[in-house]
């Protein structure tokens, strides 16, 4: 994958010949020079290094270091830079605006500050490259990317991402396995901490080796999880940090960074402690540049006794501030975000309840002015290793309370129990397996499905208590749950304990209703022809008793 990369961007001429990760070809990487100039695309991360002279006594992670940039139209950007060892900083830019930007540095140490630079930022040539995910101005409760172009958000949960290949240093081949198989299964979304130590709960004993990234014998800080040194922090880890983003990036790949979780048996230092802030301000320093991140303070952030509401806003802006790219952020805590919205830039709802639909649709309500996202709905599809079990472990249930969240207008995620926590299944399609491999191609469908039928240009329709009643809101079915664009096309999911389904739409002009199934399972659709309008039109699935989505258009 890495050759291929690396062939395609010699061909464009992007790479520069010191380019430091030569295997990762996203990243433009140079020592500083003076009256140098670089060349970077659109949205592409640039590196420019500089080396330092410290004292013997001073901690380099406290030196204050960053560069401001100003653009071909006089924007300014302030952007923090970051110490990267042996001496050496680093200003990272990105941008989505074309043209010549210049910089110059500043710092506490003055053999960093008042460098100066120039970046020339070209039209982008990548594939997968469409910038940040943002919120749609014309649409608050929707995603797009910083082209235009409609986003569908499907997160996959991926917790020990950063485990998977941190010893190695020529390449990250499991990383690049599992990732792979996210991608090709329509995921764009991985949500995962950016460390993590192990899991509270009992856990499978017979999960190989290979497969169990749990008790690492590092942590984010020098030192070991049992007896951290707080005030110096493990750059390995960074910079394998920076591989992995950099190789999510160049697949399009967003990656939702949960900078804290309580449950995890991390070591964490106090609140507010040195220890604290530089772990966290360290990770919007480094990672900010890439167009592919998005913040996520803490999952489950007031679960566990660990923070309070008043932490959790602190740390919010603290994100603000050192953020010169204003990517998106939410918080993975409901209490949270039912109580101070205007934080965060969505709201991820954390529901298991079985009446999921409902709860979902009173959740994008509620928030008509941000996207919302069920960031765990409580099924988690079983494996051949048994992890944390939630409520549901069925891959078709699981599935299925996925769909209850998108008709109700909210985007959703999924769980693999072998793949969410600390045991890891990177190639669980592997031939040799002697188990039924995940349902990823379940959410493969649903991903074209919602490529087919813009997600983004659809509205729930919220149901009324009775079905007999034309007034006010409308059912427009007698069961089912109903998405539709305002253009004469109605999605219904209809699940499988409904026999058939009464359409009860308004009358189309031409009097015609062209009728289609998808069965969410298989990916299939299977047309039902041409329909005359009537006022009670009964449809039966060609599928008996399976979950299906109806599609009816006007002709």
């Amino acid at each position: 994958m890495f050759s291929s990369i690396i062939a395609r961007g010699i061909v464009l001429g992007v790479l520069l010949l010191n380019c430091t990760y030569s295997s990762f070809a996203q990243i433009n990487s140079s020592e500083f020079k003076r009256n140098a100039s670089y060349s970077v695309e659109k949205w592409q991360v640039n590196d420019v290094r500089f080396k330092g002279k410290l004292s013997r006594d001073t901690n380099p992670f406290q030196v204050v270091f960053g560069a401001v940039y100003t653009g071909p139209k006089g924007q300014v950007q302030n952007v923090p830079g970051f110490y990267d060892g042996d001496n050496e900083w680093v200003t990272r830019f990105s941008s989505n605006v074309e043209g010549k930007w210049s910089f110059e540095t500043y710092s506490s140490l003055s053999s960093l500050s008042g460098h100066k630079g120039e970046i020339s930022i070209t039209p982008n040539t990548r594939e997968h490259q469409r910038g940040a995910v943002i919120v749609d101005p014309e649409n608050p409760q929707a995603f797009i990317y910083e082209d235009g172009t409609s986003h569908f958000m499907l997160a996959f949960e991926l917790d020990w991402l950063f485990a998977l290949d941190y010893d190695n240093a020529e390449a990250i081949p499991r990383t690049e396995q599992i990732l792979g198989h996210v991608k090709e299964n329509g995921f764009n979304h991985v949500v995962a901490n950016i460390y993590a130590y192990d899991v509270g709960w009992k856990v499978a004993e017979d999960v190989p080796e290979r497969y169990f990234f749990g008790k690492p014998d590092y942590t984010a800080w020098e030192g070991t999880n049992e007896d951290p040194e707080f005030e110096r922090l493990n750059l390995k880890l960074f910079q394998h940090w920076d591989k992995v983003l950099t190789h999510m990036q160049a697949k399009g790949l967003d990656a939702h960074l949960m900078i804290y979780v309580w449950n995890k048996l991390v070591n964490w230092p106090e609140m507010y402690d040195q220890g604290d802030n530089l772990y966290f301000d360290y990770i919007i320093d480094r990672y900010q540049a890439f167009s592919n991140v998005i913040w996520d303070v803490s999952k489950e952030a007031l679960d566990y006794d660990r923070a309070d509401p008043t932490y959790i806003i602190e740390r919010i802006e603290r994100i603000r501030k050192r953020d010169s790219f204003g990517r998106l952020l939410t918080v993975h805590d409901y209490e949270f975000n039912s109580r101070n919205a205007e934080k965060v830039d969505f709201v991820s709802i954390q529901s298991w309840r079985s009446d999921l639909y409902s709860l979902m649709m009173r959740g994008r309500r509620f928030h008509a002015d941000k996207p919302v996202v069920n960031i765990e709905h409580g099924g988690y599809e079983e494996g051949p290793y048994r992890s944390f079990v939630g409520n549901y472990t069925s891959p078709e249930t699981c599935l299925v309370r996925t769909y209850e969240c998108v008709f109700a207008g909210v985007y959703g995620s999924y769980y693999w129990q072998d793949a969410a926590w600390n045991i890891v299944i990177y190639d669980p399609f592997e031939d040799s397996h002697d188990f039924d491999a995940p349902r990823f191609d379940y959410y493969k469908h649903m991903s074209e499905f919602f490529s087919k039928y813009d997600f983004n240009s659809f509205t729930p329709s919220y149901p009324k208590i009775t079905t007999n009643s034309k007034h006010g809101e409308d059912n427009f079915a007698t069961n089912g749950y109903t998405l539709y664009n305002e253009k004469g096309t109605y999605l219904m999911f209809i699940p499988a304990v409904s026999e058939r389904v009464a359409a009860v739409l308004p009358e189309p002009e031409s009097g015609k209703l062209k009728v289609t199934w998808f069965n969410i399972y298989t990916g299939e659709y299977q047309e039902a022809g041409s329909k005359t309008w009537f006022n009670w039109i009964e449809l039966i699935s060609p599928w008996e008793h399976t979950d299906a989505v109806l599609i009816i258009e006007e002709e």
